[in-house]
């Protein structure tokens, strides 16, 4: 765990908790909906927690940097566990409907997706700038975990009591991170300026935008990261397990691919904790060329033992680009700006992903399974290419303890009218005593 980490650890002992939890619920879900309808049924089930990403994820990044990330946070705890507590209600009691259960995802999906841009702001105020790599790579560390452990954990519950106890556990993991979230204090955070407090939402959705708009890497990075989600992803989830039951030896062999791309995303994280990385865009883009070879590898014919050999490097570029992208916009963006930013992030990936999911199948009906998945592949590495081809992407750099900035200033300056700050955009940059965060001197307060 982190050196002088006392905030960082409570928010690690929350999020490594739930997101267990958030591991566990689509297989109770899957198990619930199919008990008491079809395949269709859990499509929309699935749909009504995933869509709302698109719809909320900007809006929620806005209310995070307005209000306060750990009130966000805290609430969108509280709203999820009484919505899987519910559903857990519904299930033991055997009243559950279709229609229950939908509305009842849209809500955790709606509250999930104001959940994570908060996050992402709120990680810098629990660590030291010089630890910000390694809490984000810890974090995921335990994401990666749960990935293996969480569906684990769901099937033995299902087995020994049912899918209604599973939710219920999932509901006790998100009251127990709103707890930790209530004890945590973070440090100061800064705010936009004193008049710009009772600004618009609109005014300053706006400005989350134009912190996007001026930073070339950041903004040609989101078009990769929604080309990884919308192509590469879903061809992975949706058609890798069809050509593993077609060509591969079914339920087994997606075991063994899918738990060697877990052992990679593990590796990956652990290596982000231990490494320094001056350049972390340029690496970050390198690494999702990488992760764009994942459905092309499921294609390559070469049987289940080389298929998950190769998904170990692909699941490292995963790691190392989440970690790296992530950590880029928290030392980058204003400090104020973090969890708008973030929420394009999310809205452009999570929100779009399942577009992904809908087209994968028809488009494998009609071209066939392998050449879909080559074509996705294909599309979701252009994309990353043209991420690199960007200059911008080359010179973001990290700055050290004692080494002087260069480069953290947006490539074209934000006006201070959209965004809002405090002190004027042409005042001199300046750096944290432990030398990492950038931007020009805020106004710091405490996070509500």
């Amino acid at each position: 765990m982190l050196r002088d980490g006392g905030p960082f650890r409570l928010l690690f002992a929350g999020q490594a908790l739930s997101v267990v939890g958030d591991r566990i619920t689509p297989v109770a879900i899957a198990f619930a909906v199919l008990a008491i309808g079809d395949a269709t049924d859990l499509g929309l089930v699935l749909a009504a927690s995933g869509v709302p990403f698109a719809l909320f994820a900007i809006a929620g990044g806005v209310v995070s940097d307005r209000v306060g990330r750990r009130n966000v946070m805290i609430a969108s705890d509280v709203v999820r566990t009484a919505s899987q507590a519910l559903v857990a209600v519904l299930l033991l009691t055997g009243n559950a409907e279709v229609w229950m259960l939908v509305a009842l995802a849209a809500v955790y999906g709606t509250a999930a997706a104001v959940f994570m841009p908060a996050l992402i702001g709120l990680i810098p105020q629990t660590v030291a700038p010089d630890r910000l790599q390694e809490a984000n790579a810890l974090l995921g560390v335990t994401r990666s975990l749960a990935t293996v452990g969480g569906p684990a954990v769901a099937g033995i519950v299902i087995a020994l009591a049912g899918p209604g106890e599973a939710i219920a556990l999932d509901a006790a993991t998100f009251a127990v991170s709103a707890v930790c979230l209530l004890a945590l204090r973070p440090r100061p955070r800064a705010v936009d300026a004193p008049e710009a407090d009772e600004a618009r939402f609109g005014r300053r959705l706006r400005a989350g935008w134009a912190e996007v708009r001026a930073r070339p890497w950041l903004a040609s990075g989101l078009g990769a990261i929604a080309a990884y989600h919308v192509f590469v992803l879903p061809a992975v989830y949706i058609l890798g397990p069809a050509l593993a039951a077609r060509e591969l030896d079914g339920a087994s062999s997606w075991a063994v691919i899918v738990a060697c791309f877990g052992v990679g995303t593990v590796l990956g994280n652990l290596l982000a904790m231990r490494i320094r990385i001056g350049r972390p865009v340029l690496v970050a883009a390198l690494a999702l060329l990488v992760a764009g070879t994942q459905a092309v590898i499921i294609s390559s014919g070469l049987g289940t033992a080389g298929i998950a050999a190769l998904e170990v490097p692909a699941g490292i570029a995963v790691s190392l680009f989440f970690t790296l992208w992530d950590t880029s916009i928290q030392e980058q963006v204003a400090p104020a700006a973090v969890s708008r930013v973030s929420s394009y992030d999310f809205a452009a990936s999570l929100g779009l992903m399942p577009l992904g999911m809908a087209v994968a199948g028809p488009v494998a009906d009609g071209i066939g399974l392998q050449a879909t998945l080559a074509v996705m592949s294909g599309a979701g590495m252009l994309a990353a290419l043209l991420w690199l081809a960007v200059p911008d992407v080359r010179r973001v750099r990290r700055a050290g303890p004692g080494d002087p900035v260069v480069a953290a200033a947006p490539a074209e300056p934000v006006p201070a009218a959209a965004t809002g700050r405090f002190e004027p955009e042409t005042g001199p940059l300046v750096r944290d005593a432990d030398g990492l965060r950038f931007g020009r001197d805020p106004a710091p307060v405490e996070d509500r």
